[in-house]
């Protein structure tokens, strides 16, 4: 467990502005599938070390996280007090807020900072994977966009945001009243290369996250999680001063606070180490009190009944063209009805450049349907094995999702081959895991949010 002791004022400390930390991390145990966690001490520097807050938004679309944020927002706030007084620096990073911080004097501050001509290349752009992410299993279904409100609360709370004049979907303003901001020490940015200035600028080292959601925003912002490690940093999450968003409604079927436990344990062992805020402030670790549990901190997906029926429910992750006894553990030994696939992919506008986008494989003909962030594709007539993908319906420099519906398959044992990818002389190979699932319903052409919001790390393809 990282842990970093700060001691209050008038108590000495033996080494000035360090920070003594302890890091919670976990390594595969030797020769098997098991996980086991593991501590090791840190001494940081509060001079070296900056603490960013993401996303404390003052609305959210789902009320129940509203309520879990307000419950630790008043700690986080005192987190953030004590971090200043040992010398650390916070930011703040509200993202799609910045409108309202236009003058302030920490927004002002950010914009001054002068540019790192050494910056990352991709250092302003979310991030959905690292290197070390790529053999993982991300551990929960977030596409339906986690929210876990009871129907009747959200309809009510998205008509008293409607009343007050903000969108109910994306209802964020600015920073949570909650949470002070220092307008003579503090920074205020939500661009990653602005972020990357301010770290540079300070001579910063070792970054501290809190805030939410950490499925989505905490590890992908231009200034997450994911960013940081990829950079350099040294980098940890306060993982009991942030939240997810996932509702158990969706995969593996656990309460919402496991599902937290579960991309806490992901970070911990494919991102970076995670603290508490207890060892900023002394105490113990904070505990929701809506989090009811017997056992926390857990670190292993709840082992549960699985039969036919459970690929027709939820999605599941599985290389393409393995075969359906190894993608279903022998539930399945065939399947010659309609099979849905989802993955992302992330295309740079360089990549793109100014020739047409298709999708080609052996498994693409007029049987076949797919879609790109919603938008169908279109079958080629002269080609086959070919589908146009209409340019408008790619963005660059983003996440991107594809959907591919195959009527029946060419083998009825094996999931269907993966398909390519070319853009001119250009070859983008999707071969490796991909989202599937059996039966058939229209919806699942698309999700309700954003590709980057709503699917894990572990079906993204990139051109290398």
């Amino acid at each position: 467990m990282l842990m970093v002791i700060v001691f209050p004022a008038g108590i000495q400390r033996s080494h000035g502005d360090d920070l003594k930390l302890e890091l919670r991390s976990q390594h595969r145990v030797a020769g098997s599938e098991f996980w086991k966690r593991a501590t090791s001490q840190q001494t940081w520097a509060a001079a070296e070390t900056a603490v960013i807050v993401c996303d404390v938004w003052d609305k959210h679309h789902c009320l129940n996280a509203v309520r879990r944020l307000e419950e630790f927002a008043p700690r986080m706030n005192d987190v953030l007090k004590q971090a200043r007084r040992s010398g650390a620096t916070v930011i703040h990073s509200p993202s799609d807020c910045m409108a309202a911080y236009a003058e302030h004097p920490a927004r002002q501050r950010a914009i001054r900072v002068p540019h790192d001509k050494s910056a990352p290349q991709h250092v302003a752009y979310w991030c959905s994977q690292i290197p070390t992410e790529e053999l993982a299993e991300y551990p929960i279904d977030q596409s339906d966009g986690g929210e876990d409100d009871d129907p009747a609360e959200h309809a009510k709370w998205a008509a008293e945001l409607t009343a007050l004049g903000r969108n109910p979907g994306m209802p964020w303003k600015m920073q949570s009243a909650l949470i002070e901001i220092n307008g003579e020490q503090d920074y205020i940015s939500d661009k990653g290369d602005e972020v990357w200035n301010i770290l540079q600028s300070r001579g910063i080292k070792n970054v501290i996250l809190v805030g939410v959601h950490t499925n989505m925003c905490v590890l992908g912002r231009p200034f997450g999680l994911r960013q940081m490690v990829r950079n350099g940093k040294n980098v940890v999450l306060m993982h009991d001063m942030t939240d997810c968003m996932y509702n158990p409604k969706r995969w593996p079927f656990v309460d919402h606070f496991t599902g937290n436990d579960l991309i806490v344990s992901h970070v911990e062992r494919f991102v970076c180490p995670t603290m508490t805020s207890d060892q900023i402030l002394g105490g113990q670790p904070f505990v929701s009190k809506y989090d009811s549990r017997a056992t926390r901190d857990v670190m292993e997906i709840p082992v549960a009944d699985v039969n036919a029926a459970t690929y027709q429910n939820q999605w599941t992750t599985a290389p393409l063209g393995t075969t359906w006894n190894a993608a279903t553990q022998g539930k399945i030994l065939q399947q010659p009805d309609a099979v849905w696939m989802r993955c992302t992919v992330r295309l740079s506008k360089d990549w793109l450049g100014d020739a047409d986008t298709s999708l080609n494989g052996p498994e693409l003909n007029a049987r076949t349907k797919a879609w790109m962030n919603g938008v169908p594709l279109t079958l080629s007539a002269s080609e086959k094995g070919r589908m146009t993908m209409a340019a408008e319906s790619i963005v660059a420099d983003d996440l991107n999702l594809l959907v591919i519906r195959v009527d029946s398959s060419t083998d009825p044992t094996h999931l269907p081959l993966p398909p390519t990818i070319v853009n001119g002389k250009r070859e983008l190979s999707l071969s490796g895991r991909w989202q599937f699932r059996i039966g058939d319903d229209p919806a699942w052409s698309n999700i309700p949010l954003p590709a980057k919001f709503g699917i894990g790390s572990d079906v993204l393809f990139e051109p290398r």
